[in-house]
């Protein structure tokens, strides 16, 4: 069983590739990406060493699924899903800010208001709220995309005040955000789950404005279950989580917070086995249909040969 931690494949018309944190992205001819979501693992900002078999295959599919469902708010890139792990789709012109948004109060926002912060992006934040409580309305915390290190925290203001965005798009930003978060919360919510925060990322081409990457996969969001939530919150308990978070709490537990001098904790087969079963039980859960998988005997050949076979049509 094959996973995919890296490619170094050469198409035809190929003008450049780029390796993401997950994604290996090739521009065809300046028109088209071919994006491969890899098996690669992410946490804290640090590449574990170890692929996770299946895990391309679930965001990609969870993604073009998603994608489909939400394209009458707004165009996306995607034009093909040619392999189980890789999509095809247009070469916009990326915002380089990510409109992150937020449902409840958990992550990143948690741990600002814990510390007694009460703003979050220039967005107010409710006194006497706890750890998983709602927002009574969603909030956007935008960050900026840093090409290498943490993206930062940032405020419309200052997106607006730097020019990283011009005004009206930003409005539309913002505007699709919510009507895209809204779709996904109500998607969820059928599945027995909530839609606690999100990111989605937008792109420009030929004047008009599309949602690229991924959206709605585990790795972009939190999910908590619906069932129990009220009770777990009235309890105080911790909230049950359908989202990477297990990953960064296994490597919490053996002493990796992705700081210097920290050791990534070992990936024994068994650990490798266990994050690509919760990887398929978030599939089935956040899609509502069983997963199935696709030949990983072969893999790298597989997905080379389904990229060429669509290139060459």
């Amino acid at each position: 069983m094959d996973a995919i931690t890296e490619t170094k494949f050469n198409f035809p018309k190929q003008k450049s590739f780029y390796k993401g944190k997950v994604r290996d992205v090739y521009n065809i001819n300046d028109e088209q990406l071919v994006m491969i979501v890899s098996d690669r693992i992410s946490a804290f900002d640090v590449v574990l060493p170890k692929g996770i078999p299946y895990k391309g295959q679930v965001l990609n599919q969870i993604a073009a699924k998603f994608l489909k469902a939400t394209e009458d708010i707004l165009p996306n890139w995607v034009i093909a899903v040619p392999d189980p792990m890789v999509t095809v789709g247009h070469l916009c012109d990326p915002f380089k800010v990510e409109m992150v948004i937020r449902g409840y109060l958990s992550g990143h926002a948690w741990r600002e208001y814990k510390a007694g912060k009460r703003m979050l992006c220039g967005v107010a934040m409710p006194d006497g709220m706890k750890e998983n409580d709602k927002f009574p309305e969603p909030i956007i915390t935008p960050t900026t995309k840093a090409s290498v290190g943490h993206d930062e925290d940032i405020s419309k203001e200052e997106i607006l005040k730097q020019g990283i965005v011009s005004k009206d798009d930003y409005e539309l930003l913002e505007k699709y955000t919510r009507a895209v978060f809204q779709r996904g919360t109500e998607i969820a919510a059928k599945m027995g789950l909530i839609l606690v925060d999100t990111k989605y990322e937008f792109g420009k081409k030929d004047g008009k404005i599309y949602l690229i990457d991924e959206i709605h996969t585990p790795d972009s969001s939190r999910y908590f279950y619906k069932e129990g939530y009220e009770a777990r919150q009235e309890k105080d308990e911790a909230q049950k989580q359908l989202s990477k978070e297990f990953v960064r709490e296994w490597l919490m537990a053996n002493g990796f917070q992705g700081k210097d001098g920290q050791a990534i904790p070992e990936m024994t087969p068994e650990v490798v086995n266990s994050i690509s079963e919760r990887y398929i039980e978030l599939y089935e859960n956040i899609v509502g249909e069983k997963f199935v998988k696709a030949d990983a005997s072969n893999v790298l050949q597989r997905v080379e040969k389904n990229i060429n076979d669509y290139l060459s049509k």
